[in-house]
C-alpha cells in the first residue's frame, strides 16, 4: 500500500472510448492494439457513459462529439458536474475542424481535441499525456490504489462489449452490421489508394430442403459448420467473413483482383464439398454444397456497397442457375 502511495509502481493506461459506432471503436482498438501498458474500453451508449467511467475508472475518456440523441457537449458538461469523473482528461472526438466548435469543447471542459480518425502516433501521444498527468494527479489524492484495482478486475472484460456488438451470435462470425460499416469504409479507403477490393456472397444450396428434412436445430449446426469452414480458408487479418442472413453469407477482400478472389472462392466452395456434411434432400449432392458469386474492381469515387453487393448476388445467381456447387465471377467496370 506504501508503495504504491509513494508511486513506485507503474499504473497501466485505461482508455475509454464513447461513441456509437463500433467500427469506430475497433479502429482505436486496433491502434492502441501494440501498446501492451494501454488498456481499452468501449462504450457504444452515451447514456451509461458516467455509469462505466465510474466502475472503471479510465486515465482519458475519448467522446465522440455527434451522436444519435446525445450531444457530446451536454454530456461532456455532465461528466464534469459529476465528483467521480470530474477530473477525468476528456478529449473530444469530431470529424469537425471548425475553429469554433473546438472552442465550445474547451469551454465545456474538454482537455484535449482530436479530428477522427486521428494519426496514431499522435493519438498515443496524447492518451499518454493526459494520462501521465491524470495518474500523477490521483497519486496526489491518494486514490491511486482504486484506480489500479479498477483496472486489475476489469482487464478481462474491457473489450467485450466491442466484440458482441460485432458478431452473429450463432455463428459467431461478423454481422451484417458489422460488414455494412467495413464495406463503405474499405470502398473509400481502395479509392483514395488506387487499390482493387473483390466481394464474394456465399449461398448454401437447397438450405430449405436440409431444414425440413434435419430439423432447424441442425440447420444452425450446419451453418456454425460453414462459418468454421470459411474462417479456415480466410488467413488475410484485413479480410472479413459475415453472415448476412439466413444461409447466406458474405467476405471482403481488401486489395484482391478477380483472380485471386475466383481462387479463394473455388477453395471455400471445395471446402465444404469436402466436408461432407450430409444432405439426403439436394439435387444437387449427396451432402452439404454451396453456391458463390464473386466480383472485384477498382472502386471509384461514386461507387456504394449497394452495387458491390447486387454484383456478387448477381454472380451467386449465374451460380445457382448453372447448377450450383460453383463458383461465378466478374469484375466492375472501373469508370
Amino acid at each position: 500500500m506504501d508503495a504504491y502511495k509513494a508511486g513506485l509502481y507503474r499504473v497501466d493506461i485505461m482508455i475509454m472510448l464513447v461513441d456509437d459506432q463500433a467500427i469506430v471503436g475497433k479502429l482505436i482498438q486496433n491502434m492502441l492494439a501494440e501498446h501492451a501498458d494501454i488498456s481499452f474500453h468501449y462504450c457504444h451508449n452515451p447514456e451509461l457513459a458516467i455509469e462505466e467511467a465510474i466502475s472503471i475508472m479510465p486515465t482519458v475518456i475519448l467522446l465522440d462529439l455527434l451522436m444519435p440523441n446525445v450531444n457530446g457537449l451536454d454530456l461532456l458538461k455532465k461528466i464534469r458536474q459529476h465528483p467521480t469523473t470530474r477530473d477525468i482528461p476528456v478529449i473530444m472526438l469530431s470529424t469537425e475542424d471548425e475553429p469554433s466548435t473546438k472552442v465550445k469543447a474547451f469551454e465545456c471542459g474538454a482537455n484535449d481535441y482530436l479530428v477522427k480518425l486521428p494519426d496514431k502516433v499522435e493519438l498515443v501521444a496524447r492518451l499518454r499525456y493526459h494520462s501521465k498527468a491524470f495518474i500523477h494527479k490521483l497519486q496526489r489524492d491518494k486514490v491511486f490504489e482504486a484506480l489500479q484495482k479498477a483496472q486489475a478486475e476489469l482487464e478481462k472484460q474491457n473489450i467485450e462489449l466491442l466484440r458482441l456488438s460485432q458478431l452473429d451470435g450463432m455463428t459467431e462470425i461478423a454481422n451484417r452490421r458489422y460488414f455494412d460499416e467495413c464495406i463503405l469504409i474499405e470502398l473509400k479507403r481502395a479509392f483514395r489508394n488506387q487499390l482493387p477490393m473483390a466481394v464474394i456472397m456465399l449461398d448454401i444450396d437447397h438450405f430449405k430442403r436440409y431444414n425440413d428434412t434435419y430439423g432447424h436445430l441442425q440447420g444452425d449446426d450446419c451453418l456454425r459448420k460453414v462459418a468454421r469452414i470459411l474462417k479456415q480458408q480466410i488467413h488475410r487479418p484485413a479480410d472479413l467473413i459475415a453472415r448476412y442472413g439466413g444461409e447466406e453469407f458474405v467476405i471482403l477482400l481488401p486489395e484482391t483482383e478477380l483472380e485471386g478472389a475466383l481462387a479463394i472462392a473455388e477453395s471455400i466452395c471445395e471446402a465444404i464439398a469436402d466436408a461432407q456434411i450430409p444432405h439426403q434432400s439436394s439435387t444437387t449432392a449427396k451432402y452439404v454444397t454451396a453456391s458463390l458469386g464473386v466480383t472485384s474492381g477498382l472502386p471509384n469515387s461514386t461507387d456504394t456497397p449497394d452495387q458491390w453487393l447486387k454484383q456478387a448476388d448477381a454472380m451467386l445467381y449465374n451460380a445457382k442457375a448453372a447448377g450450383r456447387n460453383q463458383v461465378q465471377g466478374l469484375a466492375l467496370p472501373s469508370l
